[in-house]
Order: C-alpha cells, then sequence, then structure tokens
C-alpha cells in the first residue's frame, strides 16, 4: 500500500545525509577489519526511470545502489497473440526486444547485493514489473528480494519505505494480467478483421476504441447542428462622470427574444427618449468554498484549461516534478505521485501545510483540517497530488524549474494549500434600470474576505471578481447617454472534445483510469484516426469509417458501459473478490463466436473506398484514383507500383479572378503545420490557414471554410474577406464540414 509519510522539514533546500567514510583498520589475519566487511553490504533497489533513481541514490547514500529497469523488461511479444485459450488463457511472457542486456545487468547487480529493493510505481503496471523482474532474479541471486513503494519521493518517505519492505501484492498483478489479456484478445482478434474487410494496417483497441465512438458521435452533432441568428442590446447609462454598462433583460414584462436587427431597433426607437430610473438594488453575499487538491484528471483539466496543455504534456511534466528537479547540490521530488484518483491527504501533509499556513496567513487557517470525500468509485491507492513540501513556494523553486515545469508546480500548489484555508465570501451588486418598457439590469462583484483566494494567482478565474459600479439607490433618475449597442450573434452547437473536456467524460463515464486517460488521447492521435484543430480533438475520415465498422459489429463491446464493466471488474480482481481467468473466460466465448460470425456475413470493403476521377498522372498518362491512406484521402495513380505518383486532393477552385488553379493542402516548413494553396504557386499566391468545405458562398461564389474563435467557437464563414456571410437555418444546400486543419 502507498506510504503517505512525507518530511515536515522546512528549509529551502533538503539537505542530503552523508557520512564521512573513516580508514579501514586492517586485521591481523586478514588485513581487513570487522568494519570494512559490513560496508560491502549492500541493497540494490530498482526503480523504473533514471530520473528516479539519480533522486533516490542521493537520498540513501552509501551502501545503496539505485538502477532503473526502463518500464517492463518482461511482457507479451508483439507479433502473435501468446495467449494460451485452452491453457485457462494464460500469457505467454518474452524479454522485451533489446531489452536483455539491461535485464542481465540487473540480475548481475542483484547477485552482488545482500538486499534487492523492487520500488516500480505503485500501480498496477508498476506491481507487474516488479512481479517479472522478481521472478527473473529468483535463482540468480541468494539476496532477499522485497517491495518497497512510497507516494512521494523525499528523504522521509524513502527511508520510512526502505526500513519497512513489503511482498508483492499479486492481486493488484492479476489485474493487470487480466487488462493485459484482455486488450490482447480484443485488439488481436479485431486488428486482423479490419485487415481482412477493410485495408490492411489497421488497428483496434477495447478502450481507444469507445473514446473514438464518443468523439465521432460528437462530429455527427456538430454537423448537425443549425445555428439560430440573435441578437442581444447593452445600452449606456451615467451618475455624474461614472458611466456603466447594462444589458437588456425583459422589455414589456417578458424575456427579450431578439431575432433580428429589425428586433433591436424597434426597442431603441421605443426607449431612447425615456426617463431612465433605477428600479432595482440588490445585494447578495455568497461563501466560496476552496476546491478539493487534485486528482489527476482534475490536473489535466487544469493544464489544458489554464495552460493550454494537453494531457501528455501535463503528465510529463509532473513525471519529472514528481521523480526529482535538481536544485543547486541537491535533487528533490517536489510532487507526490500523480497518477490517482483520491482527494484524500496524509495526516503528516496536513500537518506540513496548517503550519505554512499559520506562519503565513495565521487569519486564514481553519480551527480544524478540512477533509474531502474521496469520489465513488475511485481506488483510494494513493493520496491526492500535492507538492511534497508547502514550504517550496513557486517563488522558492522558480529559478530551478522551466517555465513550463513551474506554472504547472504552481497549479499543484495553489491547489492544495488553498483546499486547507478558510472559505472567501464575495458581494455582488445588482441593479435594474428602467427605460420606457425596457429593463437593463448590470452586476458588478467583490471580494469582502479573500480567505483562500490570498494563495490564490494563476488558478484564479475572471468571474471571481468583476466590474464596477457608483453607488446606486432606488428610484434614482440617471441620465442617459443615447448609447446602445446592439449585437448579432449566432447559437453556438455542442462542442468539439478537447484534452480536457475528454478526460473528464472518460472519468465520468468510468473509461479507463488516472494513468490511461493520456494514453488514450495520444493513441488516437498517433493512429490518425483522431486529429487537433483549435485544440479540438476531430475524428479523421478513416477514424470515422473504422468506427462505423466496429459499432456496427461489436455494439456490445464498443460502448461506454462495456468498458465501464471491465474497469470495475478489474477492481474486483484486484480486491481479491473475483478470479481473473473466470473473468476472461465469461467474456471471450460470446466474443469469439461474433468474430467468427463477422469473419462469415461481413463484406468486404476493401477497395471500395477507392473512387474513379477525371485527374491524369502527369508522369505516364494513366487514370488516377482517389484512395484513403493513414493522413486522409489522396491522389494515386492506378498504374502501381511500376508508377508510384500521388498527389493531394484539390480541395476548391482557387477564388482569384482570371486563375484556373485549384486549391489543395500544403505543408509548412519546420514545424509542418498545415495551410492550404493554388496549385498555380507561385504564379499565384492565395494562401488561407482554414480547410475548404465542400460548399460555395451563395452570395459571392468564393468557398467556405469551417473557422473557430474563443467568442464564437467554431463556425462557418466564406473565405473572401468582403463578404459577410455566416451559415444560418435558411442555407439548407450547405453540407456539415469537418476541420481537419493543423492551424
Amino acid at each position: 500500500m502507498a506510504n503517505d509519510s512525507s518530511s515536515t522539514e522546512t528549509a529551502a533546500v533538503v539537505p542530503v545525509e552523508k557520512t564521512a567514510a573513516k580508514p579501514a583498520r586492517k586485521s591481523s589475519k586478514t588485513g581487513k577489519s570487522k568494519s570494512a566487511k559490513k560496508a560491502k553490504k549492500k541493497t540494490l533497489i530498482i526503480v523504473e526511470s533514471p530520473a528516479k533513481a539519480t533522486t533516490i541514490e542521493k537520498y540513501l547514500g552509501p551502501g545503496f545502489t539505485v538502477k532503473a529497469s526502463m518500464g517492463h523488461l518482461i511482457d507479451l511479444p508483439k507479433s502473435r497473440m501468446a495467449i494460451d485459450i485452452e491453457n485457462n488463457f494464460q500469457p505467454e511472457y518474452i524479454t522485451v526486444r533489446g531489452r536483455a542486456k539491461l535485464l542481465k545487468e540487473l540480475q548481475k547487480d542483484a547477485k552482488k547485493s545482500d538486499r534487492v529493493l523492487l520500488a516500480s510505481d505503485n500501480d498496477r503496471e508498476g506491481e507487474a514489473i516488479a512481479w517479472h523482474l522478481n521472478k527473473a532474479l529468483q535463482g540468480k541471486t541468494d539476496a532477499e528480494i522485497k517491495r518497497i513503494v512510497f507516494n512521494e519521493i523525499t528523504p522521509v518517505a524513502i527511508k520510512d519505505a526502505v526500513k519497512n519492505p513489503g511482498d508483492i501484492d499479486e492481486s493488484k498483478v492479476n489485474a493487470q494480467k487480466a487488462r493485459r489479456v484482455l486488450d490482447r484478445l480484443v485488439g488481436y482478434n479485431l486488428s486482423p478483421l479490419l485487415w481482412e474487410k477493410v485495408k490492411n494496417g489497421l488497428s483496434a483497441g477495447r478502450v481507444q476504441s469507445v473514446a473514438l465512438r464518443l468523439i465521432c458521435d460528437r462530429e455527427k452533432e456538430v454537423e448537425e447542428f443549425i445555428p439560430e441568428e440573435y441578437w442581444t442590446l447593452e445600452a449606456d447609462f451615467a451618475k455624474g462622470r461614472s458611466v456603466f454598462t447594462a444589458q437588456l433583460v425583459q422589455y414589456k414584462g417578458e424575456k427579450p427574444n431578439l431575432r433580428s436587427e429589425a428586433d433591436v431597433n424597434a426597442i431603441i426607437a421605443e426607449i431612447r427618449n425615456s426617463e431612465c430610473r433605477v428600479s432595482d438594488v440588490k445585494v447578495s453575499e455568497k461563501t466560496v468554498r476552496p476546491k478539493p487538491p487534485f486528482t489527476t484528471s482534475k490536473m489535466q483539466q487544469a493544464a489544458a484549461n489554464r495552460l493550454g496543455f494537453n494531457s501528455r504534456k501535463t503528465m510529463q511534466i509532473a513525471q519529472q516534478l514528481y521523480e526529482g528537479i535538481q536544485m543547486g547540490e541537491h535533487r528533490v521530488g517536489l510532487i507526490s505521485y500523480m497518477r490517482t484518483d483520491s482527494v484524500r491527504i496524509s495526516q503528516t501533509a496536513l500537518d506540513e501545510v496548517r503550519g505554512w499556513i499559520s506562519k503565513n496567513h495565521p487569519a486564514e487557517l481553519p480551527p480544524e483540517p478540512i477533509v474531502y470525500a474521496v469520489g465513488k468509485g475511485a481506488q483510494d491507492a494513493h493520496e491526492c497530488i500535492r507538492p511534497t513540501y508547502s514550504s517550496y513556494t513557486p517563488d522558492d523553486v522558480k529559478n530551478y524549474l522551466s517555465r513550463d515545469q513551474l506554472r504547472l508546480y504552481t497549479l499543484v500548489w495553489e491547489k492544495f494549500v488553498s483546499c486547507q484555508m478558510v472559505n472567501a465570501k464575495s458581494a455582488t451588486t445588482s441593479v435594474d434600470i428602467t427605460a420606457g418598457d425596457a429593463i437593463f439590469r448590470c452586476s458588478a462583484s467583490r471580494l469582502v474576505e479573500k480567505g483562500f483566494y490570498k494563495v490564490i494567482k494563476l488558478l484564479s478565474s475572471k468571474d471571481d471578481v468583476c466590474g464596477s459600479l457608483p453607488s446606486l439607490k432606488k428610484d434614482e433618475v440617471l441620465s442617459s447617454e443615447h448609447s446602445f449597442y446592439p449585437e448579432q450573434h449566432f447559437t453556438q452547437g455542442p462542442a468539439r472534445y478537447t484534452d480536457a473536456s475528454m478526460v473528464k467524460v472518460l472519468e465520468e463515464k468510468g473509461i479507463g483510469r488516472p494513468s490511461t486517460y493520456a494514453p488514450i488521447i495520444s493513441t488516437l492521435l498517433d493512429r490518425y484516426y483522431v486529429q487537433r484543430s483549435n485544440k479540438q480533438l476531430v475524428p479523421t475520415q478513416l477514424g470515422r469509417m473504422i468506427c462505423k465498422i466496429l459499432v456496427e459489429a461489436f455494439p456490445a463491446v464498443i460502448n461506454e458501459g462495456f468498458t465501464a464493466e471491465v474497469e470495475n471488474k478489474l477492481d474486483e480482481v484486484e480486491k481479491n473478490n473475483i478470479v481473473w481467468n473466470d473473468m476472461i473466460g465469461e467474456f471471450y466465448g460470446p466474443f469469439r463466436e461474433r468474430i467468427d460470425e463477422v469473419e462469415r456475413t461481413q463484406e468486404s470493403i476493401k477497395g471500395f473506398l477507392d473512387e474513379k476521377t477525371d485527374k491524369v498522372c502527369e508522369k505516364c498518362g494513366k487514370p488516377m484514383l482517389k484512395k484513403l491512406g493513414r493522413f486522409g484521402y489522396f491522389l494515386a495513380c492506378t498504374g502501381f507500383p511500376e508508377c508510384k505518383n500521388t498527389k493531394s486532393i484539390p480541395l476548391a477552385k482557387c477564388p482569384v479572378e482570371g486563375c484556373d488553379g485549384e486549391i489543395v493542402e500544403r505543408k509548412s516548413k519546420g514545424r509542418g503545420r498545415s495551410f492550404y494553396g493554388c496549385t498555380n504557386f507561385p504564379k499565384c499566391s492565395f494562401l488561407t490557414h482554414f480547410k475548404p468545405i465542400e460548399a460555395t458562398c451563395p452570395k459571392c461564389g468564393w468557398f467556405l471554410v469551417e473557422k473557430f474563435d474563443k467568442k464564437n467557437g467554431t463556425y462557418k464563414s466564406c473565405i473572401n474577406p468582403a463578404c459577410d456571410y455566416l451559415h444560418s437555418e435558411t442555407d439548407e444546400e450547405i453540407p456539415g464540414a469537418s476541420a481537419e486543419d493543423d492551424s
């Protein structure tokens, strides 16, 4: 189980204990003293990464050697299924290709040691790594082999773990084995089916395919949504020299339904010369409670929303902070273990953070520690993500961290320290102003008591405090500035998933676990089933096609309910409540029958996706086909393999007057980002960073593109800068678009 110990040191840098070596006295018989013999005793600790090894070795000093396994050394082979179906689904493990030399080195180091401590991560994968290492070292050394775990890399936590070694958790190993076997059975049955029926080189997975389905379903909603026009109206009012703006919230006793500019202008004409009077003033106070410390998913969401990090980048930086940062002469692990679904805080960490708050913000220290409820379904194997030392403020460590490391550490530090401080209080003043039959409303908020906001900077929101108003009283007459601000809007459809919202929905639906959220998204991107566009996850044509086939053929497997049920069963295996082989057996029989049925009945669509075109290969004169590859559609010569000519697909006619070129996708040098330019370049220099969609503007005839901005979200627009056309419900001829640009 995870060790919840943490240091209460407050020094700016963790001191590393070193013992001065004393010269050994020579024995009259052997020439060696008893102390010299004792110094020969050695402990080998095996962790997963070199950075962690370096940090831990410095903490422990002489007598300890810390080596890294670099992840899994023993696993299933990639070339075959390697699951013995007839023998209760036993996996056939081998040494990972290219890792034999490292394994022999560890066996050699173990042979020289008196004790071996396996210190891989305290999760299912880490337990499996320790289990495999234990098997590989047995018989190669006489040393005692034990398991140690810790939640943070600090001197106190590491030394405590070394003093209290335990045994490998077989139930956790079985849960990892069940997960690995199940994923292998699904992937190595579905992928060959796709090769046979669709296209060579495709792949499918149990969890990733469900995530892909969620993204494809959302894309369908985006495409089917038709925006509707609506308007808002704001006006300026003044008291003395103070001018402020209010928004129309009621007209003739009802909420205004402004569908056109004419609707707005009619209201303005009626109220323009009306008396403006304060009809209501309300002041309300609200208590704002600090939020719980980070779990993995919440950290990924905050890093995406606040810092613009994708999930993979967030976890990479968190790993660096956890494993240790060089601070002067010492390495310091700055945060606790970063894969967790719990908000639990150890007593030692609570004592340390309360000590820091009492010293620096005594008025904001609550009488008792704040305890947060662990979420339903959480494994609670690790405590929350927190700084190992609350006394290490972001200002204290900023000179030792990169910009991105500092920003992520600041989020973790602010979230944790603030969660143990008193509530904040805000006061909101809301003012209604009557002008004829119209009521305008404005509001302003301010913090009455800052509370936990005293340590919040990077995590602060624009909504925490907003606006300011002059002192106003009911029935007070205001002067109208006769300044009205009508604004056109279009209703926004469902938003595509981003890294943050994808992680949130995966957590809510029980798909995957903290350690798998980032790999799920990365796998879909690596397979080119999904692309990022404006930080949104957009399915490619290939991804949508694979999703459609899998969902229609395997509805019982490619659905969120099945995936969530599997995660629950894996938890039960880890708790030793069910046998892993039985779990696999219940699944595999019906699944294999369905595979056989689909193989018999599913018609092959190999080559069906190829489309004839009127394009001719300029190299050999043969016709060209439109084909679907890993990077989308392209033109390929029918003379393949003799002629290997390929070209980009024309997406639209060049809109430049007098040019007969076509718009195709191109890649910029360096970062390789997509843009769209004319085939007559350099004669024609037209280019855009927005991908054309299959529609032309009904006003000017130029092609349409899909654009995105923070204010309006995703919307369709004419590429002609002199045209104001926007897609609306009256333009039925315009189909939906799939934005796949890399802008």
